[in-house]
């Protein structure tokens, strides 16, 4: 253990108000406390820290003493170094310096401002717990506490960030979860060297498959989908600061999973199942196989759903392809101007700005009305799965270019390529389409169709892999 110097912790502090200082004289010498009054508990610090201090007799230099017999604060440590003491006392614990001995103690007072737990934005339910995580990583750990009454539930610590010194919590339960597995994930985490984290995407982008648009590694907002989970064998990884909980591995059909899937009927979370897997494959290659009936293969298309289409687009001076491509931007802008509004006005702007749009660029001869309804079908289709609606931007534009080309042999082409494409990717390890063409290596019952909770609430790893 270093010497703690007080000049060292006073200089390094200086020129900010918020840090306190206090001194108490004792017997043997003066006490000096340092803490952060905005990150701190002062009721808590004045009653169970200094009020024994000032009234307990010390006249002892032992520090063993005073921590055992004296301080009545829950957690008490010894100070390693003076970088370690900055720390604590930047992470919101008060910090007792000596003046007769080199030794230096903290002790933990935390009582800044947080917000309570609340309903997370981003993943809805009908039925189920209503909790969502919040900034304080506390009180996630908490939660996830809640959830699983395990002893094997494990939370690892970790500070990244030179000068942020975030704190990260890596959560899996041992004995369940691959090792391996944690393995790889803890050296990826620990091996990441940045001056700052502030979110999650910190440590995704050191996770995740970098050279495609799909997510590879998942973040939820909800305790339960977090507990499920750790349950099944996955890690989670808590950043302090963000209530988003990072989930590995994170695969394909992880993006048709929601957890009304669990809590409503199995009948119809397997029919909604079914329909986001349908809209997934519309989104992706609905727009690119109209451009390659419609302008290579109109005599594959009926009779009289031709002649529509052609009426449709008489008067229309842009190609097919330029027209979808030009559609397709044009609901882009409005979905980001919606979600980038206040939410009071940008659901309504979302709908009114597309209702006119689309009867104006028809009226002017812009685009035609069947190139509306299919943008407009592809988009919605997007929404249904908007854990991956980003690649499906990506993707779609892909197929169309393709289809534009070639007709339906590069619709057939870039179709081929964007499934080569999933199979392709990894997820910490574990191939992206798991558990296609791996069911023998994993215990999975949970993929397209949902069977009864009795059969589908275990691990999906091979035990044999959880327990080396």
């Amino acid at each position: 253990m270093d010497k703690i110097d007080r000049d060292y912790v006073k200089e390094k502090l200086k020129n900010s108000y918020d840090v306190k200082y206090r001194e108490i004289e004792c017997e043997v010498g003066t006490i000096y406390g340092v803490f952060i009054d905005d990150l701190c508990d002062s009721k808590f610090i004045s009653e169970y820290i200094f009020s024994p201090l000032i009234h307990h007799k010390i006249a002892t230099v032992d520090l063993d003493y005073i921590k055992r017999e004296v301080l009545l604060a829950n957690s008490i440590g010894d100070i390693k170094s003076n970088d370690d003491a900055i720390s604590h006392v930047l992470s919101g614990d008060l910090v007792l310096l000596f003046s007769f001995t080199s030794k230096a103690i903290f002790c933990e007072a935390k009582g800044y401002v947080r917000r309570g737990v609340g309903i997370p934005v981003t993943e809805n339910v009908i039925k189920g717990p209503r909790e969502g995580f919040t900034e304080a990583f506390v009180d996630n750990v908490s939660l996830i506490r809640r959830k699983i009454k395990n002893p094997s539930l494990k939370f690892e610590p970790l500070t990244l960030g030179s000068k942020s010194n975030t704190i990260v919590m890596i959560c899996y339960i041992e004995g369940v979860a691959p090792v391996k597995l944690v393995s790889y994930i803890r050296k990826k985490v620990s091996n990441i060297k940045l001056e700052f984290i502030l979110d999650t995407n910190y440590i995704e982008e050191a996770l995740k498959n970098k050279n495609t648009a799909f997510d590879t590694i998942g973040t939820t907002e909800k305790p339960d989908v977090a507990a499920s989970k750790l349950l099944e064998g996955k890690v989670a990884i808590i950043v302090d600061g963000t209530p988003f909980v990072i989930t590995a591995p994170y695969f394909f059909v992880d993006n048709f999973q929601t957890p009304d899937d669990y809590y409503s009927n199995k009948f119809f979370g397997n029919i909604s199942r079914a329909t986001r897997l349908i809209s997934f494959f519309a989104a992706a290659l609905l727009s690119g196989m109209y451009l390659a009936f419609a302008t290579f293969h109109f005599s594959l298309i009926p009779s009289v759903l031709a002649i529509k289409f052609a009426i449709s687009r008489a008067g229309v001076p842009l190609p097919t392809g330029l027209e979808l491509l030009l559609m397709t931007f044009f609901f882009t802008l409005l979905r980001e101007a919606g979600i980038r509004l206040p939410q009071s006005i940008g659901q309504a702007m979302s709908i009114v700005g597309a209702l006119i749009l689309g009867d104006a660029v028809v009226g002017v001869g812009i685009a035609s009305q069947s190139t509306v309804v299919i943008v407009a079908l592809s988009a919605i289709s997007s929404f249904l799965v908007p854990k991956v609606y980003g690649a499906l931007s990506v993707w779609n534009v892909i197929i169309i270019l393709f289809a534009a080309v070639l007709g339906l042999p590069g619709f057939y082409i870039g179709f081929f390529i964007f499934i080569a494409h999933m199979s392709g990717l990894e997820s910490c390890g574990y191939p992206y389409l798991f558990p296609l063409g791996t069911s023998e290596s994993f215990r999975f019952s949970d993929v397209l169709y949902r069977k009864d909770l009795n059969k589908i609430s275990n691990s999906i790893f091979d035990k044999d892999d959880c327990d080396e």
